[in-house]
This record gives C-alpha cells, structure tokens and sequence, in this order.
C-alpha cells in the first residue's frame, strides 16, 4: 500500500511537471553560420567602422560584414587573427607575431599596413595579440608577454614588458590596466604601477572591469562578479550567483544602457540590469548558435553581437519584438491566444496553456484540452474555445466541455441577444445558448452541412466561406433552427487559404485574386482596389483577415504585415505596413493569428511559439545607403574593382559594370529594398527589391550617373549615394581616329569620284559600241530578211515551176493517154488496116507518143525545177539505171503508179514492179517509204 502510494505521488508529480513549459520572451537573434559568412568557425573579438560596417577577427583572417555581403580578408601571414578594433578610418588587427592597421582604398578593399615589422626584432618568440586598446593618441597591442603602444602622432613605440604573464588589458575612464599573477596594474606614464593586490585578484582571472556608478565591478571567470569602491573588494550580488561561478565566464560587455552582458565558456550568455539583476539567460536551447562565447559587442544600434565557437549571432535588444520558442516541442505550434483575468491564454495543436501576462512565468498546460484548439473567443466575461473535441468553457485553469458532436472552428455572438452564440463547426452551424448561469449547446441549423470555417452575420443572412466549395449565403428562422434560401456564389472565386470576415459592417472576403467587398444592395462581391494591392507583386501567402480590438484589419503577405485602420475625418481606410516576412514569422499559412493584449502590443502566433510586437515602438534609425564597390570585367575575365571616391573611367571594351551598395542594418525584422537607376541609358527608377548589386552589360560609350536609394521599412533613405563615369571611345572612334578618317574619306572619295568618272566613260563608250553592234545587227538581221524574202520568192518560183511541171506533166500524161485511145479507135475502127490514110495517121501518133520523147521533154523541164535530184540520186546510188532514174523523178513528184504507167508506156502492174526493184536497189528498209525517202533527198 506504501509502494502504492509513493508511486501515486511520483506520478502526480511527473504529471504536474509534464504540465509546465519553460521559456522565455527574448529579442530576435540573427544567425551567421560559416556556410554563410564563407570562413572559420570561430570569431575571437568584434568591432564597428565608422560607416557601420562590423568586423571579426575570425580564424581565417579579417571578416567584414557591411549588411548585404560579407568578405574575408587573409590575415598577412595565414595565421588566425585573435584581435580586431576599428579606430576612426583604420581597422587594427592582432594575430600571430603581427599586429597592424587595415585602411580602405579607393575601390573600397582593405588593404594591409604592418606595424610591427618596424620592431621586428623586440616581439618575444611565438607572441600572438589578444587585445587592442586605444588611448587618447596610443594603440595598445596586447599579447600574453608584452603591451606595445604605438603612438599614432609620433609614429613611435614604448613597450611594457611585465615580469610575469599578463592575463588580459582593460580600459576605464581613468586609464588602461592589466592583471598578471601579483596583480592588477595600472599603466602611468607609459609604466606599469601596482594598482591592487588583493587575494581576489591575484588567484582569479578578471574577464574585465566595468564602471559603475559605485565604482568599479570585477568581472571574474569562475567567482562572479566584485564590487571596487574606496580601495575595497565586495562581493556584487545577483540573482545567478551561483550560475555564474560554475559557467566560466570568458568575456563580458558593457552595453549602452548600463546593463552588462556575460559570455560563457558552457552556458551561453547572461544578460544583467544595472542593478545585477538577470534580464536574460540565452543558450543554445534559447536560440544560440553554439554555448561557447568567444566575443561580445555592441554596435551603434545597440544589437548584440556575439562571436561564438561555431557562428556568429546577432540580439537585436532594442527591437520591439519579443519572441517565445518552444525548443522541446511540448505547446507546438499557436493557432489562437486570448488574455482574461490577466492570464495569457494560447491555443495550439497540442492543447490550451496559459500564464500569467505580466511575468515570465512558465506556460501551464489546462487538463482535459488535449489536442487541436482552433479558436479562443471572449464574450460577456465567458472565455469559449474552438476545439477538435467540440466547444470548451474555460475558468482560470479549468475547462469543462459543453459541446461535443464534432469539432469547432469559430464563435459569433448574435447582434440582437447576447445571451446566443453561432459556433461554426466541422458540418455546419449550430447554437449556444446562456441559461441558468451556464452556457449550453441549443441546437444544430438544420439544411446546411458544410464545414464553416469562416462564418460573418449580417443583415439576418449568414455569410459562410467554405476551403473548398467558395461563399455560401442563407436565411436562418426566427427560431435559429432551420436555413433557407441557401445561395452558392460563382464569383468570387474559391482559393486556397481564403478567408471572410466582417470589418466596419462590411462582409470581405480575401483570396489570391484579391479582396472583395460585399454590396449590401445587390449581394455581389466587388473587388476592392486598395485592400487587394497588398496582394500585388506576388505577395501572396494567406488571405487570412484578423480585426483586433482597436479595430484595425491584418494582412499577412510575404514580405510584410499590413494592417489598415480607419481615418478619424474620412471613412477612407489607412494604410500601414510592418517590414516583417512570413519567413521570419514562421506562421502557419492560413492560420495565422494575431491578438492585441494591450492598446500596442500584439501577440503573433507561429509553428513553434508566438512573438510579441509593440507597434509604437517601431521606430527604424535615419539608415544611409552606401556605393561599396564598382567593377568591371571583360567577357569571362575576372572583375577588376575600381575606385568608388573618384568619378570613373573605363576603356571601351570595360562595359560591364557591377554596383555594389548596402544599408548597414542589421535587425532581423528589417529588410532593405532598394531603386536605382542610370542616367544615360535608363533614367527611371527601377522597382524595389532587396538585391544589393546591379548589373550593366554592354554599356554603350558615354557619361553616365549611377543613382541607387534604399527604403527601410516604408521610409526612404534621405540620401542617394551616387557614382558618375564615363565609358571611353574605342581608339578606333577617337578625335585622331576621326581626323584620319576624315581624310581617308575624302581621298576615297576623290578615287570613288575618279573611278565613278572613268566608269561612266567606259560605259559610255561600251554605249557606243552596243549601239554600232546594235546597229550592225540589225543591218545583217535586214539582210537576213532579204535574203529570207529572196530565198522564199525562189521557193515560191520553183514550186511554180513544180507545179506548171507537174500539170505539163498531167497535160502530157492526158495527152499520150488520148493519142493512144485514138490511135486504138482508128485500128479498131476500120479494118482495112491497109489504108494508107489511117496508117499514115496511126504512124504520126505512135511517133508522138514515144516513151523516149516523153521522158526527154520531162527530163528538160524537170532539171529546170529540181536540177541537183537526179545528181543526188546517182550519188547516193551510181547502180541505178537510166530508167529507175526516170521513175524516181516521177516518183518525186509524188505520182501514183497509174499516173506514172502511160508516161514510160507500162502497165501499173509493171510500174508496181519497177518501185519493188528499185526498193532493192536503194536498200530500204521494210519499214521505210520508197516516196518518204525520195522526198526527203
């Protein structure tokens, strides 16, 4: 039963601590990780230039950081730089046997200036320099041996050299001490004078000595801190005293309000008020980057610099932003909070937790709440809770469920009863109603199902934007039992993380195409120009809308959160924006939330805490934008910068120019953009963007001004750094190179002027000679056509001829033919064939139609007509006979057998004969006319 009961109480008791969350509200720390900064791993001391620039002497060499780039400068001997401190214009560096001053050129690098080669021979073998101190017109170089002081009017050294080793150097208003193992001293008159001897002192290292208003604080590395006033050493008491002593501390830094900060070898650091009270304790859980601190600074806009063992961590602790994070995972991720009875409640996917709001008290888990919380709304005194389990009431830290049927999204209290709240749930809307002294669950509106998310009230229609579906609008009975009327809009759009909302007693509704408002008249949603532009320029992340409690309407966008207020003289909405991204918020998209706990602080939930925000104390310092470098390359060449003091001017084939430029800043909610532009060749301001370079190619030759200006936050820098050049002509286009070619175009053109001339004449004269041809031409081309007209007027005749032959030849044929019929008449006719008249008739035919006579007179006019065939002929064929030369000249003139048969006095069948021998004896093919061939010769 013992055993029962102790393990009871052990579980109780794991039970209640489970229940507490540990954490603290902490400025916003920035972190440099070696893959950013491009260096070594650790920064052993931090300084600030005069144009604001920060500087580490890290292991790799010099490391600057000018607010948009970081550049390592090797350390002159490769060794690791332990020192760095910016002294007016020069940055004075310590490290390995070396120590010197770094000085800008004017294309804005650093170059190096060695101080200790001029005492080469004094530096103690295997020396490294831990510190730098400056003193009216002295630099200090302290190292574990010897303190140098360089005099920086007389260019002249004087040398501290202690009997034993010196631990660390520090400066007061009252002058420059340092510790060794017999004690502190003090350096006067450019000696060392024992200041204080104390047991104290002597057996432990001081980390540094502050000023105080009572003196001076001894800042040890394992005892805490002391107290110096009036030749005593007290104990200075704080409220980690004991922390301190077992931390090691390992350097320390007076900040600008009198608070002091504490770097640890193991624990991070300490951050105390004035009154050694713990302001802030930060350690890798909280944020930080590694627990080692090798170095503390604080710069001109009082951020917190720490150089740590692996990184470099930026506090801004004058930001008025504070943020919560929970490291253990045990609140997650805050999707509501709410303040009543002075406790701060939040609402996130693991439960409800709350504490007290005016102390940094741990969060307290509220038993039963297990799970997703969506909402925390506050009504006549009543805290309500959304819930994936239904609806909560809370009390203090109590919450009883009233509601249970599914879960719960969000809460509206009905404008003419307050004693009834809608409730938007996972399937519709339903409601609760104040009776008894208690809030319970009425009923459930019947005819809409869907998931209501985002619900507004107005006019007596429900207003209901569903994630996936779009708006929904309805009537509700007196009753609030039953909806009618229930109207799907097609326009607005749906859209992903869209959202409705009520603000001044208007419906809007937020999506990645804009906002639009709601006309109460005909129902529609119009856009609306001025809300949607926060939208523009891929601003989109959420359309989620909060009204808070002074009535102003939130956006969350990428880059910033918007909120507009209402004028007091207009009912025009104001415009007001806070330079914060939703990179760095780190909310959930669509669910983001914000909730004013006081008349301008604001509690912004995020997927792993919530920070708070102070609008009236965002005030962002005048920042000055700076030209940090021009350079030039040609083609793939490297680039070559030039100086940034001096107005520019580069050769012709150097047109293509890097700008380099930066604002200084370094608060982590804070993002420059900048506008430039280039006279000469683009004279308009370019759009606003956070690139810290600008690039020109090809540039034309010319004068040009390069103008760059930054906006930080939504106020413009007042200055605009400028730098003016000029890109030269090619040699090839200089005032000599335009003489020569001058002159070389003058006496081109006298020799194209010559050649033109001498051109002209050869083509007059060609001219001329065309034409001569031209008529000669024409001349043998008319003598052509008369020879043409001579040789037709031949053929003309001889076809005449032919033709006069060929009818003398018919008129012939005719005649033969009818002498011979009479000549048979008359030896048919009479049969005394001995009569002498007949005879002698018969005999004067016969004679006149001989084959030999015909064929002669043939013959005499046929040579006359075609005098070259019968010649042809016998060329082509010497065996033909006299008479196959007869038929050919018949057959020449085209005439049939029956036609040739009387004029050689045969039959046809024997001219038929004839034509067969003589294809013979021509050697003509079978294919091949007889007549065809004796034409064509």
């Amino acid at each position: 039963m013992y055993i029962k009961n102790i393990f009871s109480k052990l579980s109780f008791l794991f039970l209640l601590i489970s229940t507490y969350c540990y954490g603290q509200e902490l400025p916003p720390i920035t972190k440099y990780t070696q893959s950013t900064y491009q260096a070594g791993i650790q920064n052993w001391m931090i300084s600030q230039d005069e144009n604001h620039f920060m500087f580490f002497a890290n292991n790799e060499g010099l490391l600057e950081f000018n607010g948009s780039m970081w550049t390592l400068y090797p350390s002159p001997n490769e060794a690791i730089i332990r020192s760095v401190k910016c002294i007016e214009d020069k940055i004075y560096t310590g490290s390995y046997m070396e120590f010197g001053y770094w000085e800008r050129q004017k294309n804005g690098q650093l170059k190096y200036n060695s101080l200790s080669e001029k005492i080469k021979n004094k530096l103690v073998d295997d020396e490294q320099f831990w510190g730098i101190l400056n003193y009216d017109n002295w630099i200090l170089f302290q190292s574990l041996q010897k303190i140098y002081a360089y005099n920086t009017k007389t260019k002249e050294f004087s040398i501290i050299a202690p009997k034993t080793f010196i631990f660390k150097a520090y400066k007061t208003s009252d002058g420059i001490f340092f510790q060794t193992n017999e004690g502190l001293f003090e350096i006067e008159k450019g000696k060392s004078k024992l200041f204080l001897n104390d047991p104290i002192v002597r057996d432990n290292k001081i980390i540094n000595l502050i000023e105080s208003n009572d003196g001076l604080l001894f800042v040890t590395q394992r005892q805490g801190i002391f107290s110096y006033k009036n030749g005593e050493l007290n104990r200075y008491i704080t409220n980690v005293d004991n922390e301190l002593k077992q931390s090691s501390i390992y350097n320390s830094e007076v900040l600008n309000d009198g608070s002091f900060t504490l770097g640890t070898i193991s624990n991070g650091i300490y951050i105390l008020d004035n009154k050694g009270e713990l302001k802030y304790k930060i350690t890798q859980n909280d944020g930080l980057s590694n627990n080692t601190v090798l170095s503390l600074f604080e710069d001109v806009d009082k951020n917190l610099w720490i150089g740590l063992d692996n990184g470099i961590n930026c506090i801004n602790l004058q930001s008025p932003i504070k943020s919560y994070t929970d490291n253990t995972g045990v609140i997650g991720t805050v999707y509501t909070s709410a303040i009543q009875n002075d406790k701060l409640y939040i609402g996130t996917n693991q439960g409800l937790f709350y504490k007290s709001i005016n102390s940094n008290a741990d969060f307290t888990f509220i038993q039963g709440t297990k799970g997703q919380v969506w909402s925390l709304f506050l009504h006549n005194g009543t805290l309500f809770c959304g819930h994936d389990s239904g609806t909560f009431v809370v009390k203090n830290n109590s919450a009883s469920l009233i509601y249970s049927q599914t879960g719960t999204w969000k809460f509206e209290s009905l404008p003419s009863n307050k004693n009834i709240i809608l409730q938007g749930n996972y399937l519709g809307i339903s409601v609760l109603e104040f009776q008894n002294d208690k809030w319970v669950f009425k009923n459930k509106i019947k005819g809409f199902d869907y998931s209501s998310k985002y619900f507004e009230i107005l006019n007596n229609d429900i207003y209901v934007s569903h994630e996936y579906k779009g708006i929904y609008r309805f009537d509700v009975n007196k009753q609030l039992t039953a909806s009618s009327n229930l109207f799907e809009y097609k326009k607005p759009l749906k859209g992903k993380n869209a959202s409705l909302i009520k603000y001044n007693n208007q419906i809007y509704y937020a999506s990645r195409i804009g906002v639009f408002k709601l006309n109460t008249i005909s129902k529609k949603f119009e856009k609306d120009s001025l809300l949607s532009s926060v939208f523009e320029k891929n601003e989109y992340v959420t359309g989620k809308m909060v009204v808070d409690q002074s009535n102003n309407l939130w956006f969350f966008t990428k880059n910033y959160i918007h909120y507009f207020s209402s004028s007091k003289m207009t009912q025009d909405l104001k415009k007001n924006s806070l330079p914060i991204p939703s990179s760095l918020t780190n909310s959930m998209p669509g669910y983001e939330n914000i909730n004013q706990i006081s008349d301008e602080t604001y509690l912004i939930g995020t997927t792993d805490g919530y920070y708070v925000l102070k609008n009236k104390e965002i005030k962002f310092t005048n920042y000055k934008v700076s030209i940090t470098g021009v350079s030039t390359n040609f083609l793939n060449k490297k680039a070559v910068n030039s100086s940034i003091l001096d107005e520019g001017s580069f050769k012709y084939d150097d047109n293509n120019i890097v700008f380099n430029f930066t604002v200084p800043e370094y608060d982590k909610y804070i993002n420059a953009e900048y506008q430039y532009k280039l006279e000469g060749i683009q004279n308009e301001w370019s759009e606003w963007n956070s690139k810290t370079n600008a690039i020109f190619k090809n540039l034309p030759s010319g004068d040009y001004v390069f103008s760059v200006r930054a906006k930080v936050t939504n106020s413009i820098t007042k200055n605009i750094a400028t730098y003016s050049f000029t890109i030269k002509k090619a040699w090839y286009l200089n005032n000599l190179a335009m003489m020569f070619y001058i002159i070389l175009f003058l006496i081109i053109v006298y020799y194209i002027n010559k050649v033109y001339y001498n051109f002209h004449e050869k083509k007059h004269e060609k001219i001329i000679a065309e034409n001569n041809l031209l008529l000669e031409l024409k001349e043998l081309e008319s003598a052509q056509e008369i020879m043409k007209i001579k040789n037709e007027q031949l053929s003309e005749t001889v076809d005449k001829k032919n033709k006069e032959l060929a009818v003398s030849t018919m008129n012939l044929i005719k005649k033969t033919e009818l002498l011979n019929i009479i000549k048979e008449d008359l030896k048919s006719s009479t049969e005394d064939t001995s009569n002498r008249s007949i005879k002698s008739i018969i005999s004067t035919i016969t004679r006149n139609v001989k084959e030999e006579d015909t064929w002669n007179v043939f013959k005499e006019a046929f040579d006359n007509a075609d005098k070259d065939f019968i010649k042809k002929v016998k060329e082509l064929h010497p065996s033909l006979t006299p008479n196959d030369l007869r038929l050919c000249a018949y057959l020449r003139l085209n005439l049939s057998s029956k036609e040739i048969a009387p004029l050689i006095n045969i039959s046809v069948r024997s001219v038929e004969i004839k034509r067969y021998r003589l294809r013979k004896k021509m050697e003509l093919s079978h294919e091949q006319g007889l007549v065809e061939y004796i034409l064509s010769i």
